[in-house]
């Protein structure tokens, strides 16, 4: 049995379905999931208008999850929106739902959301559980949970842990992964607006695939 919420948002995207968009944009994503055919711009303000309708539901954890197991993408794309409506409530307690959600309909588009959006709320409000969390989700042998470890502090800045990050990069510098090898890259160059000498010298000391080599140094002169 479904919400109110969720039986709302069926009927909103359900109206503004369109079939002619939905097939570029399955094709887009590799065809890895059904699509309703609704542009991002159109998607955010139909969620938007979800939210004045319906308000922040206090059961959003349910909801979340009624939305992530429909089939079209946009309702993932609108848990997310959810999720970023709740920011201020993440806590440790929610770390099950994140890797839940990490680890189902796993794709890019949905996991760096997460890494860097939840994981790296939560983390950052309990540093005590980094070790503990993120070490787990490296030994898990999962890619989408061992980018989520390498991600998750995209937006710590001076607060980065150095040591830890690169800790797993080198973890995972030999992975032929490519969405392992970009977030390697991808979290190098962030760190680089930060400490661009740190990074210079690691990717300098560090043997790396040669894109991750490549992004990180993409904004070093």
């Amino acid at each position: 049995m479904s919400s109110t919420f969720t039986d709302a948002a069926g009927q909103a995207f359900q109206a503004r379905a369109d079939q002619a968009l939905a097939g570029p944009m399955e094709k887009y994503m590799k065809n890895l999931f059904p699509f309703l055919g609704i542009k991002s711009p159109l998607r955010k303000e139909l969620s938007k208008q979800l939210f004045r309708e319906q308000g922040i539901p206090d059961n959003w954890e349910e909801i979340v999850r009624e939305l992530w197991v429909l089939p079209e993408r946009e309702y993932q794309y609108l848990a997310l929106d959810l999720v970023a409506k709740v920011k201020k409530r993440l806590t440790e307690q929610h770390l099950p739902l994140l890797e839940e959600l990490v680890t189902t309909k796993s794709w890019w588009d949905t996991v760096d959301f997460l890494a860097s959006h939840m994981a790296g709320t939560i983390l950052r409000r309990s540093p005590e559980l980094v070790g503990p969390s993120t070490s787990a989700w490296m030994e898990s042998h999962n890619m989408w949970l061992q980018r989520t470890a390498i991600l998750f502090q995209l937006s710590y800045k001076q607060e980065t842990d150095q040591e830890l990050l690169f800790t797993y990069i080198r973890a995972c510098a030999a992975s032929k992964e490519f969405f392992i090898q970009k977030a390697i890259g991808w979290s190098l160059r962030e760190y680089a607006k930060t400490n661009p000498e740190a990074v210079r010298d690691f990717v300098d000391k560090t043997p790396l695939a040669s894109l991750s080599k490549r992004e990180a140094l993409k904004h070093l002169a």
